[in-house]
């Protein structure tokens, strides 16, 4: 169960990653109309996607550990 718990939060992760990346990605580009969240804020975009990398390495450095 905790194998399972920990690519859970890998995934999540991941797609929280991606999601606020390509926002603040496609809002620099002068796609803000396509952007997934509208393109609201660089800061948030940037402070989410940072902090979900930060949860994308602890999930995998506690899966490595649970095998």
């Amino acid at each position: 169960m905790p194998k399972a718990l920990c690519l859970i939060s890998l995934v999540a992760s991941i797609l929280v990653v991606v999601l606020f990346g390509a926002d603040a990605i496609m809002g620099l580009a002068g796609m803000e109309d396509v952007a997934p969240l509208g393109y609201a804020s660089l800061l948030m975009d940037l402070t989410f996607a940072i902090f979900g990398l930060i949860l994308v390495f602890l999930s995998f450095t506690t899966y490595r550990e649970q095998r």
